[in-house]
């Protein structure tokens, strides 16, 4: 009786043991988290009939942001390779050097880590530049010159972008005294204006309109700055030194706001991001994306020039540059070139905020990261000058990048600085300034 009764009280018990256990197993198993974001690449080398071939075998690890291992993969034999990932965020993709074959080597023997920084349902793509046999185009391997060239061609690509983002900021001071600290953020306007037009879940714009359309933004927005801040500030005859703690203020203002609407991450524009073929000029390859960047940027400089100097809104911007007092009796409308100027100049910041995004990708604070560096740019130059920017620009744009032979890529600004302090010791009105006499 007793041993009946003790069976039916197991079998009870191991029903709804059974009746427990297996659903939760079971939603344990569905609510497990999936790999929905990846990072992957294709691993080729070039010969020395610049052809690119697949390398098998090579082992890639993909690292989180404390440097632990999350995945690995290994190239397959068409070269390619994934890794899928849990969560977004920042992570390291490093190939194992050690896992190349005999005859292939990074063509940049000090970067074999990449940062990725992925966005939910995200997958990134990774290239690891390797070159096969001796050298590149059948020319003995000389890593230190192909290095110099690679980062030279990168910095002038880098110097462009500065120059042109820089030179409202140059106008601005020469016409109106203000150092406006803000203007890194019309960088910023350009770029993420950009990437919200071309966001598939958004707009889904093609990234060629979108980048038009936010360098329009960006321009209104300089102009309504103008009309709604400045303006009545210089009306109300507040001082330099006010306005510039304004811009600083407005500056921190602007940029956790678009920190707030567009996130902390690093994104890229949809077109145009990854991009392998292209023109093989020695050790320097450019793809179609470099070419148009260049091309833009210096386009854009060039029209800037001719139209300060041959137009009659560039020679009446030069007269206010040159003398406010003198030029308003002259008949001009100061208040109206200083208006064109602030819109002239946040437009081409906008601009260089869309390439910038379209060769680095964009996130909240890329403006207030160049700003400084354009603040050395037009410093060097000559501040107040129409092309003391460009000048300044390109030779800033080479100084942080080729420093990088010598000195970690962490430091790469301070040693521009160190150069500029160094050519400004020397001449203090910049490049292309003219010495005044002070008292």
């Amino acid at each position: 009786m007793h041993r009946g009764l003790l069976r039916t009280f197991a079998f009870v018990v191991s029903v709804v043991v059974i009746g427990v256990v297996t659903p939760t197993v079971a939603l344990a198993q569905d609510t497990e988290p999936e790999a929905t974001q990846s990072i992957q690449g294709t691993l080729t080398a070039t010969n020395s009939d610049n052809e690119r071939n697949p390398v098998v075998g090579v082992v890639v690890r993909v690292l989180d942001a404390d440097g632990n291992e999350v995945g690995s993969a290994t190239s397959a034999e068409d070269g390619t390779w994934v890794v899928a990932v849990v969560e977004a965020g920042s992570y390291l993709a490093e190939i194992d050097v050690a896992s190349l074959p005999e005859d292939i080597s990074l063509r940049d023997e000090d970067r074999p880590q990449l940062t990725i920084n992925l966005a939910p349902r995200q997958t990134r793509n990774v290239i690891f530049p390797l070159n096969e046999g001796e050298g590149f185009g059948g020319r003995s391997s000389n890593a230190f010159v192909d290095r110099l060239a690679r980062l030279s061609v990168e910095g002038l690509k880098f110097g462009l972008i500065i120059a042109m983002s820089s030179v409202g900021l140059s106008l601005i001071f020469g016409t109106t005294g203000l150092t406006n600290f803000a203007h890194g953020e019309l960088v910023t306007i350009g770029a993420l204006v950009t990437l919200m037009l071309n966001d598939p879940d958004v707009f889904g714009m093609p990234v060629i309109w979108a980048g038009i359309i936010a360098v329009g933004v960006t321009a209104a927005f300089g102009g309504a700055n103008e009309l709604l801040l400045w303006r009545p500030l210089r009306n109300r005859g507040t001082g330099l030194i006010a306005m510039l703690v304004v811009s600083i203020g407005l500056s921190i203002v602007i940029r956790y706001v678009l920190l707030y609407i567009a996130g902390g991450r690093n994104l890229r524009f949809t077109q145009f991001a990854l991009q392998t073929d292209g023109i093989e000029l020695g050790p320097v390859t450019l793809v179609p994306r470099d070419l148009w960047v260049m091309g833009i940027s210096a386009f854009m400089l060039v029209l800037v020039a001719v139209g300060i100097t041959a137009t009659r809104l560039g020679k009446a911007m030069r007269a206010v540059a040159d003398n406010r007092d003198l030029a308003e009796s002259s008949g001009i409308d100061v208040q109206r070139v200083i208006l064109l100027i602030w819109i002239l100049g946040a437009g081409l910041a906008g601009l260089g905020g869309f390439l910038f995004g379209l060769d680095q990708g964009a996130s909240w604070d890329m403006g207030f990261e160049l700003l400084l560096l354009m603040f050395a740019a037009v410093t060097l130059g000559g501040l107040g000058t129409a092309y003391g920017p460009l000048l300044g620009g390109l030779i800033i744009g080479l100084l942080v990048n080729v420093s990088t032979l010598w000195i970690a890529a962490e430091l790469k600004n301070v040693g521009a600085l160190a150069v500029l302090v160094i050519i400004l010791l020397v001449r203090p009105q910049g490049i292309l300034g003219r010495a005044e006499r002070i008292g």
